[in-house]
């Protein structure tokens, strides 16, 4: 047996040398290739693209160089259920490498034949009669060493599920530096739902560790794979809650082969330069601000700016003049206004058929040259004067600081929409000009409301939205007029929902989003968090208004203490020190301000910690904010003084809940106050 063993590990090293050999054969080719594609071209867009594309493949080759090249292998058998596959074995990973004849050594793991090694069960093996999964070890910057193999024969009813050590091992695995994927482990349920098709919208609810903004990321590698031309053309967006989770997933799309996607803040999604958000709303403000009736203010702001002319239109064409009654311009008008086109295409609708009533009339009398007559005409002084007094152009920002700036204005584009309280809550005290506006985060996202109604903006063939919870339904209109013509990814938690409007249902959150028939499926199995941490987060569900599932952690193993300490720095200096004795990341997390101050005396015990946005490679503790947790993942969590938590906000059990999850190993509670009831005992 031990000889058939190694037999067969000596096999499986001679297919990872002549794999690696192969990547970097592949590798040279690709920088080749970019070296020399410009001269090959026939013409310069033909010469920008080709680079473009030969740049993009070498720099996706070149990612993590020493990563395994595969996690599993499929051995099909020769039953008719096998198909096309029957006697075939394919090694799975993460990109597609071939031989110097174009054999494959290993299929990317999007593959259609690739499905069946996260579907396939004893029950239903569908074709498959071994499943292997590899172990590896590694110690940058030298390769990964393959160090075992692990078979599941399906065909004779045999499946580890849950109890693979290697599945387990690579779950466990300590969490240093930024996320990684999951190729390796992906289950069936999350399998079917990176599948999806690309026309298909869904919404994640997902608990703490089950995987959610995995499935979201890997769901664009695939879609990207699957549908290369299409979504070449109209992108993938990727919407982060804050730049600090960015970073943290920021590698996961390249290590998967795709580095041309787009993943960005809302906030930056929106931004307007030279415009910035320079204050800050209270608030009453912005909760009136991100109301979802701020979409019929505005509306009835922008059209409001239509006028019924009383003056006929007179345009001089040499020794005629051409004449268009008023009545005629407020019918064209209404008509436009019934179409309901952007607020700027009506504006063009309308020239083009003042226009073409002029020409009519002409056609009787002269004979014109067409186009060049209807372009000049259109252009001509009496037409422009009729298009801004009827239509006239408008500005986001002008329209916005007159609306914000002017009490009766304001009044009237809100009567029946918000009261007397809510239209003084937004109201500027000191009126004041676009040039000079002074604006705030909410007022960006006004502003592309009215920009989106005066024109539709650029959209993306998907977008995928993370922690979509805790968006204010203004922001959801946001992202829905991105991906009109596109489907959605969302994903979130309604239990980690922690800003002032955050959603308490997926079904009024998919409306805002433009997609209120898109399947809602919970993830509930949790794979980062272990059991005792989850048993003690999923106590406060109770409390926080919102019907989700409790979380199952498939993981026994773990680490919970709660400390009482009389003195709460050296508390959290002793907890930190025993932390670093334990192999992975460090988190220390609390309240702003209690982060801040702890800053101090860590670094004086001489603990090598830094804040989140802080780059320093030596420092193994990460001061974080509870206000940015919400997304990272840390081997070993300090939280500090809980109470403190939930007291500092109006959402503050929500706070906590999220920031008791953040652990993947070691959870930490040191508190000088009591704790909230629901951790109590």
């Amino acid at each position: 047996m031990d000889d058939r063993v190694d037999r067969e590990f000596a096999r499986e090293q001679a297919h990872l040398a002549a794999t690696r050999a192969a990547l970097a054969r592949m590798r040279d080719t690709a920088r080749h290739r970019v070296a020399t594609g410009a001269d090959v071209a026939g013409d310069r867009w033909t010469a920008e693209t080709l680079g473009r594309m030969l740049r993009t493949h070498a720099k996706e080759l070149a990612e993590e160089p020493d990563a395994p090249p595969y996690f599993g292998r499929l051995r099909f058998g020769v039953a008719a259920e096998a198909g096309e596959h029957a006697g075939q074995r394919y090694h799975l990973g993460r990109r597609h490498i071939t031989d110097e004849a174009g054999h494959p050594l290993v299929i990317d793991w999007r593959a259609p034949v690739s499905r069946t090694f996260y579907r396939a069960t004893a029950r239903d093996h569908l074709g498959v009669a071994v499943r292997r999964r590899y172990g590896w070890s590694s110690a940058p910057p030298a390769p990964a060493r393959l160090t075992g193999f692990e078979d599941e024969h399906l065909d004779r009813g045999e499946e580890l599920g849950g109890g693979s050590r290697l599945v387990a091992a690579e779950i466990e695995r300590p969490r240093i530096g930024p996320m990684r994927d999951i190729v390796a482990t992906i289950q069936p349920e999350q399998d079917e739902l990176v599948r999806a098709d690309l026309d298909t919208s869904v919404c994640v609810q997902g608990a703490p560790g089950t995987g959610k903004t995995a499935v979201g990321l890997h769901r664009a590698a695939w879609l990207l794979y699957t549908h290369r031309r299409q979504l070449g053309r109209t992108g993938v967006l990727v919407i982060g809650p804050n730049p600090a989770f960015l970073r943290y997933v920021s590698a996961v799309l390249p290590a998967l082969g795709e580095v041309d996607v787009d993943q960005r803040t809302l906030e930056d999604l929106l931004a307007r330069h030279p415009i910035a958000a320079t204050v800050v709303d209270d608030d009453a403000a912005a909760a009136v601000k991100h109301d979802i009736r701020m979409a019929g203010v505005l509306d009835r702001a922008l059209y409001g700016r239509l006028r019924v002319t009383a003056e006929a239109l007179t345009v001089p064409d040499g020794p005629y003049r051409w004449r268009l009654p008023a009545g005629a311009v407020a019918g064209l008008v209404a008509e436009i206004r019934r179409e309901s086109p952007p607020y700027g295409i009506g504006r063009e609708r309308l020239r083009s058929r003042v226009v073409g009533l002029l020409q009519r009339q002409a056609e009787r009398r002269v004979e014109l040259s067409g186009v060049a007559w209807a372009r000049r005409v259109g252009r001509c002084a009496p037409v422009r004067d009729l298009l801004d007094r009827a239509w006239p152009a408008v500005r986001p920002e002008e329209l916005l600081a007159r609306l914000l700036g002017d009490p009766d204005g304001l009044a009237e584009a809100a009567d029946g929409t918000l009261t007397a309280d809510e239209q003084n809550a937004v109201r500027w005290t000191r009126p004041r000009g676009a040039r000079t506006a002074r604006w705030s985060a909410a007022d960006l996202v006004l502003l592309d409301e009215v920009a989106g109604l005066i024109e539709h903006p650029p959209g993306y063939g998907h977008v995928i939205v993370d922690e979509a919870q805790d968006l204010s339904p203004m922001q959801c209109r946001a992202l829905a007029r991105r991906s009109v013509h596109g489907s959605l990814t969302v994903l979130g938690d309604l239990a980690q929902g922690t800003t002032p409007w955050a959603a308490r249902s997926w079904p009024d959150q998919l409306t805002h989003l433009g997609r209120p028939t898109a399947r809602v499926v919970p993830l509930t199995a949790g794979f980062r968090v272990p059991g005792a941490v989850l048993a003690l987060a999923n106590r406060l569900l109770g409390t926080l208004g919102v019907d989700v599932p409790p979380t199952r952690s498939v993981r026994s193993d773990g680490h919970l203490r709660v400390h009482h300490a009389d003195d709460l720095d050296t508390g959290v200096l002793d907890a930190v020190r025993d932390a670093l004795g334990y192999a992975g990341s460090v988190a220390v997390i609390g309240v702003d301000a209690a982060v801040t101050r702890l800053a101090g005396p860590l670094r004086a015990a001489g603990v090598p910690a830094a804040g989140v946005d802080e780059v320093d490679p030596s420092a193994r503790v990460t001061l974080l904010p509870v206000t940015l947790a919400k997304g990272l993942e840390y081997d070993h969590v300090v939280l500090v003084e809980p109470a403190d938590i939930v007291a500092a906000e109006a959402r503050g059990p929500h706070r906590l809940y999220v920031a008791l999850t953040r652990a993947v190993s070691r959870l930490d509670i040191v508190h000088h106050r009591p704790l909230p009831a629901a951790l109590r005992g």
